[in-house]
C-alpha cells in the first residue's frame, strides 16, 4: 500500500497546483513525469492499466487549468500554455525523490534507461558591467505582478510598460519654476498641498537646480559684489573732479558817532545797517601722482578677489550638480527598491497562498501556513517603510531643486549605468591638480594676502598729490559805499590756482607694519590650505576610483545572482508543490532573490553615483589654469 499512498499524493498535489494555475510548463512538465517514474517504479498493477491511468493524468494536466476564484491574498500567477504529453517511458525509471530537478530555462527530460549528465543550464550571458541593457525590475514570468501604492494586496494586471521620458529632454518644465517673489511664502494648507507629480530626467533637474538653488543665486551676488568693488579701485588711476557753487548773503550793523575828535567820546552816535550779497563758483581737480604702490595693489587685490568668486560660483555650481545627481540616484533607488519589495510581498502571499492550498488538500501542515503569514506580515512592513523612504527621496529632490510649493518630482530616466571612466587612477589624479577650482582658490588667495601686505606697507611711503582750483565771483548787491564793495553789479571776477602736495607718514605707532604681518600670516595659511586641499583632492579621486571600480565589477556578479536566485525560488516552490520540499526552503529562497534584485540595484547606482563623483572631482574646472608653483 505505501507505493498506492505516495502515487495519490504526487497525484493530488500536482492537479491542484496545475487546477490553480501556478505552475509553468516546466513544472507542469516535471510533474508527470516525476508521477510516471513512480509508478513505473512501484506499481505492481498490469502495463494497460497503468498506461490508462498515466493516459487520464495527462490529460487533466494539458487541460487548460478553470478560472479559479478570486482570492483577496494575491494576484493570479500567469501561466504558460502547458506542451503536450509525452509518452510513458518504456523501461522503469529512479524514484521520483531523487529524480534530477530541470535546469534553468529547460523543461524536463524524459526518463532513459541509462542515466544522462543533466544539460548545463542555459543562461544568458550578463550585459557589459558598465552598459547594462535590461531594467532592474523583476521579471513577469518570475513574480507576480506587483501591487501598486496604497494597496494592501496587489492585483492582477498586465506587465508595465516601460517608462518614457517626459516632455523634452532638453529643457526644464516651466510649471516647476518657484513664485518670481522670494519673499513670498504659503499661508493656506491649500497652497503646499502637492496636486501635480512631474517626471523628470537627471539633465532636467540639474538645469532646475542651476536656475532656481537660492545659494548659488548667493555666490552670483557676491561675485556681483566683488566687480562693482574692482570698479571702485580702479576709479583711482583716474582724476577727480568738484564743482562746488556758493550763494552767500550778509548784513552787519555798525555803532558810528557825530563826533570825530581824536581822544574824546563822541557828543551823539547812530547805528548803521549793511547788507550784501555775493554769488561764487568753483571747479577742484585732484590727482594722485604717486601712492608708493597703494593704488596698484588695491586693484590687484580686488582683481583677485573677483577671481575668487569666480571659482566660488564654479565650485558651488558643481557641488549643486553632484548633488541634484546623488538625490537623483537616491530616488531612482528607492523607486526601484519599492518594486524590488512589492515583488517580494507578491512573491510572500503567493506562497501564503500555495501552503493554504495544501493544507486544505490534506498534504500540508498548519507550520508552513503559519510561517508563510509570518513571512507575508515581514514583507508588507518592509514595503510600507520603503514607500516613507520613497517619499523622503523625493521631497529631497525637490528641496534640492527649489520648484514650486504645489509640484512634486519623479525620475524618468531608466536605472542603468550612466558612462564609463577612460582615465586610468594615475591620469585621474594629474587632471584634478590641474583642474579643481579649490586649489587654484588657494592660490588666488595667496596673491590677495601679497597685494593686502604692500598695500598696508605702502602708508609708510612718500605720498605726492596735484590739485588745481577754478574760482569766479560775483557780488549782486551791497548797500555800503565802501571800496570794498566796488565791485557791485560789475560781473564775475575770475581766478585760478594750482598746487603739488608732497607728504610722508614718519610715525604711526607700528600700524602699517602690524597690518602687514597679519596678511604674511594670511599668506601662510593659504599656503597650508593648499596642501590640505591638495591632499583632500588625490583622496577623494582615488576613494571615487576604487568605489566605480567595485561597483562595475558588483554589476557583473549580481546580475549573475539575481539570475541564479530566481531560478533557486522556482525550483523551491516547484520542489513544495510537488510535496518534496519544504516551505522554509522557499522563504529562504524568496529573502536570497530579493537581497540579490537589491545588491544588483546598488551596484549600479553606486557605479552611478561614484562616477558623477569623479566628474566633479577631476573636471571641476575645464581650461584647468592652474599656476605651476604655489
Amino acid at each position: 500500500m505505501q507505493p498506492y499512498n505516495s502515487l495519490i499524493a504526487l497525484s493530488v498535489s500536482a492537479m491542484f497546483a496545475i487546477s490553480l494555475g501556478k505552475i509553468d510548463p516546466a513544472q507542469a512538465e516535471s510533474a508527470p513525469n516525476l508521477q510516471a517514474r513512480a509508478e513505473a517504479q512501484d506499481s505492481p498493477m498490469p502495463s494497460e492499466v497503468r498506461q490508462q491511468r498515466l493516459a487520464k493524468v495527462r490529460t487533466a494536466q494539458a487541460a487548460p487549468p478553470s478560472a479559479p476564484e478570486a482570492s483577496p491574498l494575491a494576484p493570479e500567477r500567469p501561466s504558460a500554455p502547458t506542451p503536450p504529453a509525452t509518452p510513458p517511458p518504456p523501461k522503469p525509471a529512479a524514484p521520483a525523490e531523487s529524480a534530477p530537478l530541470p535546469a534553468p530555462g529547460q523543461t524536463s527530460p524524459e526518463p532513459d534507461a541509462s542515466p544522462k549528465p543533466p544539460a548545463p543550464p542555459a543562461t544568458e550571458t550578463p550585459a557589459p558591467v558598465v552598459v547594462p541593457t535590461k531594467p532592474l525590475t523583476p521579471a513577469p514570468s518570475e513574480s507576480a505582478p506587483l501591487p501598486s501604492s496604497g494597496q494592501e494586496n496587489p492585483a492582477p494586471s498586465a506587465p508595465a510598460a516601460p517608462r518614457s521620458r517626459a516632455g523634452n529632454a532638453n529643457a526644464a518644465p516651466e510649471n516647476l519654476n518657484p513664485s518670481p517673489n522670494p519673499l513670498n511664502f504659503p499661508t493656506e494648507p491649500e497652497e503646499v498641498t502637492v496636486s501635480e507629480s512631474q517626471a523628470i530626467t537627471l539633465q532636467q533637474a540639474i538645469e532646475l537646480a542651476v536656475r532656481n538653488n537660492p545659494a548659488l543665486q548667493q555666490t552670483r551676488l557676491e561675485l556681483s559684489q566683488s566687480r562693482d568693488a574692482l570698479r571702485e579701485a580702479q576709479a583711482a588711476n583716474s582724476p577727480t573732479l568738484d564743482a562746488i557753487s556758493n550763494l552767500n548773503g550778509s548784513a552787519n550793523e555798525e555803532l558810528q558817532g557825530d563826533s570825530t575828535t581824536p581822544g574824546l567820546p563822541p557828543t551823539s552816535s547812530s547805528r548803521d545797517t549793511t547788507t550784501s550779497l555775493n554769488l561764487e563758483a568753483r571747479l577742484e581737480a585732484n590727482y594722485s601722482i604717486f601712492t608708493s604702490g597703494r593704488r596698484s595693489s588695491s586693484i590687484r587685490a580686488a582683481e583677485g578677489t573677483v577671481r575668487f568668486r569666480e571659482l566660488a560660483v564654479e565650485v558651488d555650481t558643481k557641488q549643486l550638480v553632484l548633488d541634484v545627481s546623488t538625490s537623483y540616484y537616491d530616488l531612482q533607488e528607492a523607486d526601484q527598491q519599492v518594486e524590488i519589495f512589492q515583488a517580494a510581498l507578491s512573491e510572500a502571499l503567493q506562497s501564503l497562498k500555495d501552503a493554504q492550498a495544501l493544507e486544505r488538500a490534506g498534504v500540508g501542515t498548519r507550520f508552513d501556513v503559519l510561517q508563510s503569514e509570518v513571512d507575508a506580515a515581514n514583507a508588507k512592513q518592509d514595503l510600507t517603510q520603503q514607500l516613507s523612504r520613497q517619499e523622503v527621496a523625493r521631497r529631497t529632490l525637490a528641496q534640492r531643486l527649489s520648484i514650486a510649493q504645489g509640484t512634486d518630482v519623479s525620475a524618468a530616466d531608466e536605472v542603468a549605468a550612466a558612462g564609463t571612466w577612460e582615465l586610468s587612477l594615475e591620469q585621474s589624479v594629474v587632471q584634478a591638480f590641474k583642474n579643481r577650482a579649490e586649489l587654484e582658490q588657494q592660490l588666488v588667495q595667496r596673491d590677495i594676502g601679497e597685494q593686502r601686505r604692500r598695500n598696508a606697507l605702502s602708508q609708510l611711503g612718500p605720498q605726492i598729490a596735484a590739485g588745481a582750483t577754478y574760482r569766479a565771483a560775483n557780488l549782486l548787491s551791497s548797500s555800503s559805499e565802501s571800496s570794498d564793495f566796488s565791485r557791485e553789479g560789475k560781473g564775475f571776477f575770475n581766478n585760478a590756482s594750482i598746487a603739488l602736495n608732497a607728504s610722508i607718514n614718519l610715525f604711526d605707532g607700528g600700524l602699517a607694519r602690524a597690518q602687514a604681518r597679519q596678511q604674511e600670516a594670511n599668506i601662510a595659511i593659504a599656503e597650508s590650505q593648499f596642501v590640505t586641499a591638495r591632499d583632500q583632492v588625490r583622496f577623494q579621486v582615488e576613494q571615487s576610483y576604487s568605489t566605480l571600480q567595485a561597483s562595475s565589477e558588483n554589476i557583473q556578479t549580481t546580475t549573475l545572482a539575481v539570475q541564479r536566485a530566481e531560478e533557486a525560488l522556482r525550483l523551491a516552490r516547484l520542489r513544495f508543490q510537488a510535496g518534496v520540499g519544504t516551505q522554509t526552503d522557499v522563504i529562504q529562497q524568496q529573502t536570497a532573490l530579493t537581497r540579490s534584485r537589491v545588491n544588483n540595484l546598488r551596484a549600479v547606482l553606486d557605479y552611478n553615483r561614484s562616477l558623477a563623483q569623479l566628474q566633479r572631482f577631476v573636471s571641476n574646472l575645464p581650461e584647468g589654469n592652474l599656476s605651476e608653483t604655489p
